[in-house]
C-alpha cells in the first residue's frame, strides 16, 4: 500500500490501523482522530465530483445529491467485512443521481464513462450493475467507484480516496427508500439482512413486482410467475402490515432552509432535527462534534442544490414512503390484470387464503 505525502488521517497505512483497531474495540482518541481528519478529505472530492456532475445534469431531470457515511455505518461496515481495510472503503464519499427512466440513466452513465478527466473509474462497468443483476435483498440500481487524482498541489493530497457514485431510477429509488424506512421504524434491518427476515423477503418481491409492471425488468426472482410473486408478497403483507404502516407515515414539513448543508438527527423515538448551514466546511465541523455528543443517534449530513432536492434524494430520512406505496399499488393492478376497484377485491382474497 503506497502513501501519500499529505494524506488525510497522516497516510493510508495509519487510517487502516485505526479502523482495525476499531473493528478490535481497541481504539484509541488519537484512532478517532486519525479517522476524522480522513473523513473530513473527502469533503474535497465530494466537491469536485458534484461540480462536474451538476454541469453535466445542467437542463435536465436528473436529481443529483451527495453525502458523507455516517460514522456509525462506517464502523458497522468495519465489522461485518473483517478483511475490509478502512483506507479502501469505498464508499465514504457518495454522489447520487436518480433518473426518470432507465434510458436516461444508461445514456448519461455512458457519456459519462467516456468523459475525459484524471479520476480513474476502478469498476469494470458491469461489476455493481445491480440492475442487470439484482441483490438478494431486491436492491437494484448501478454504482461505480472512482479513484480522486488531480495534478494540482492543493488536490495533490487527496490523490488515492474513493468516491462512489451511484445511479437510480425513480422507481428504484423509491423502493431503496421504503427500505431505509423500514429499518427506521422497525426492529428489522432488510437492507443489512437483519432482524425479522419477513422484512427482507416481502421487499424483495416488491421489487421484482415493480421491475416487472414499471420497468419491463426483472428483480430477483425471475424464475417465479406474476401471480406466485403477488401471492407471496400479499400474503407477507397481510402478515407484517407492510403498507398499512407505510402508508401511515407523514413527510415532515420543518426544517430544510434555503441553506445547501442539512445535518438530520434522528432521536430513539424516530423524531427528525434538522441543522441547515450555508458553508460546508461548518456543517462537516458540526457534524463531527455532534457525533461525539451522541455517539448513538444516527446523524447525516446531506447536500443537494434546493430543499425538493434534499427531500427527493434523502426520502427515507423523513420517513417518507408514499411513492413506493403509490407504485406498488399500480404494479399490483398491472400485474394483476384487474382495474383498481377489482383488484382491491382480487387482492382481499388473496389474503385470505393464507
Amino acid at each position: 500500500m503506497t502513501d501519500t505525502v499529505g494524506y488525510p488521517g497522516g497516510s493510508k497505512s495509519r487510517v487502516g490501523r485505526a479502523g482495525d483497531n476499531v473493528r478490535n474495540g481497541l481504539a484509541t482518541p488519537e484512532d478517532y482522530e486519525v479517522i476524522e481528519e480522513w473523513r473530513a478529505g473527502h469533503r474535497g472530492v465530494l466537491n469536485t465530483f458534484q461540480s462536474i456532475l451538476r454541469f453535466r445534469t445542467k437542463g435536465t431531470k436528473i436529481t443529483v445529491a451527495q453525502r458523507h457515511k455516517r460514522k456509525k455505518t462506517i464502523f458497522d461496515k468495519l465489522k461485518r467485512f473483517p478483511g475490509m481495510q478502512l483506507s479502501r472503503m469505498d464508499d465514504v464519499a457518495g454522489c447520487r443521481l436518480i433518473f426518470e427512466n432507465i434510458n436516461d440513466l444508461n445514456r448519461f452513465r455512458n457519456n459519462f464513462h467516456a468523459a475525459r478527466f484524471n479520476h480513474k473509474r476502478r469498476n469494470e462497468p458491469d461489476k455493481y450493475n445491480y440492475i442487470k443483476a439484482p441483490k438478494s435483498t431486491g436492491y437494484r440500481g448501478i454504482h461505480d467507484v472512482y479513484e480522486y487524482d488531480v495534478n494540482s498541489e492543493t488536490g495533490k493530497s487527496l490523490a488515492g480516496l474513493y468516491i462512489e457514485i451511484q445511479y437510480r431510477t425513480l422507481v428504484q429509488h423509491a423502493w431503496a427508500t421504503a427500505v431505509e424506512v423500514i429499518g427506521f421504524i422497525t426492529e428489522s434491518q432488510p437492507k443489512f439482512q437483519k432482524g425479522d427476515m419477513r422484512y427482507e423477503r416481502a421487499m424483495a418481491l416488491a421489487s421484482e413486482i415493480l421491475a416487472r409492471a414499471h420497468e419491463k425488468l426483472n428483480g430477483p426472482f425471475p424464475e417465479k410467475n406474476d401471480r406466485e410473486v403477488l401471492e407471496e408478497f400479499l400474503r407477507l403483507d397481510n402478515e407484517l402490515s407492510l403498507l398499512q404502516t407505510l402508508r401511515r407515515l407523514h413527510q415532515a414539513e420543518s426544517g430544510i432552509s434555503s441553506k445547501r448543508n442539512a445535518i438530520l438527527i434522528f432521536s430513539d423515538n424516530g423524531e427528525l432535527e434538522i441543522k441547515s448551514y450555508r458553508d460546508a466546511t461548518d456543517a462537516l465541523r458540526t457534524l463531527f462534534e455532534l457525533e461525539k455528543k451522541m455517539p448513538h443517534k444516527d446523524i447525516v449530513l446531506v447536500r443537494a442544490d434546493t430543499s425538493e432536492e434534499v427531500r427527493l434524494a434523502f426520502r427515507n430520512y423523513f420517513s417518507d414512503a408514499r411513492d413506493f406505496v403509490q407504485l406498488i399499488d399500480n404494479a399490483c393492478e398491472k400485474l394483476s390484470g384487474h382495474n383498481q376497484s377489482n383488484w382491491n377485491n382480487s387482492a382481499t382474497n388473496l389474503t385470505r387464503k393464507t
